[in-house]
């Protein structure tokens, strides 16, 4: 499958081959230099193992399958390693890639400001001095997060107070060309009371002040949250399934 395909090298390469699509212009960073494969209108990217996931594809699953499947087979993409791929049926994986962790997803996106919601205003940045709070908050309501404190993909939390406590947070991920919100999460004790829409509201519009589009990524079977997300102007999305090579 590789030896057939068209390779390009870089960044560049990889924009123009999916239309500076806003998924490709936000999961590889500025300074990445992919190695890319391009066959049948999907197009395949290798990162280096320290950059964190192998790599992706984007375009039609089955052809994006073969191309790492070829890549295992190769050594260049090893056990324990995450692809991001386009949304996959696991039937497309059998006898293919071997697969011990398989996450559906939706890449949601805006091309404009929200609109306004109730308690935006009591979103703000937070500081250094709110990470033992930040720590407990998202401990006990989201200690599952992809995007927990300390990550060094985070370039800046946001957060609600109320009084002395913090009672929601979430993470700036903007990468590349895009903004990103991740990690966004409420005290149990707050939730039903719209502090979610106000962070997601608050971040966005934070955002929008540096980049033309912000996204964030949501998990399919939350269906409450994309619910949310498309009211508040995330109405462009696109499939995706990651999976985690045994």
């Amino acid at each position: 499958m590789i030896g057939s395909a068209r390779a390009v090298h870089g960044r560049a390469a990889v924009l123009a081959a999916t239309g500076h699509h806003p998924y490709a212009r936000h999961v590889l960073g500025r300074d990445d230099e992919p190695r890319a494969w391009l066959r049948d209108g999907t197009t395949a990217w290798l990162l280096p193992a320290e950059r964190g996931p192998a790599g992706g594809a984007f375009g039609p699953p089955g052809p994006a399958v073969e191309f790492f499947a070829a890549l295992l087979a190769e050594g260049a993409v090893r056990a324990g390693q995450w692809l991001h791929l386009p949304r996959l049926d696991p039937v497309d994986l059998a006898g293919r890639l071997p697969v011990v962790q398989h996450n559906d997803w939706d890449f949601l996106w805006a091309t404009a400001p929200p609109p306004p919601q109730p308690d935006e205003e009591r979103v703000v940045r937070l500081t250094r001095a709110d990470l033992p709070a930040l720590t407990a908050l998202v401990d006990a309501a989201y200690p599952g997060t992809t995007s927990p404190p300390g990550d060094p993909r985070v370039v800046d939390w946001y957060g609600i107070r109320a009084g002395d406590r913090l009672v929601a947070a979430g993470a700036d991920r903007s990468q590349g060309e895009i903004g990103f919100l991740a990690g966004l999460t409420v005290a149990p004790t707050e939730r039903g009371r719209g502090l979610g829409a106000a962070l997601t509201v608050g971040m966005t519009r934070a955002l929008f002040a540096r980049y033309d589009h912000v996204a964030l990524g949501v998990y399919t079977h939350n269906v409450g949250a994309l619910r949310l997300y498309r009211r508040l102007g995330f109405t462009h999305s696109l499939a995706r399934s990651s999976v985690r090579l045994h």
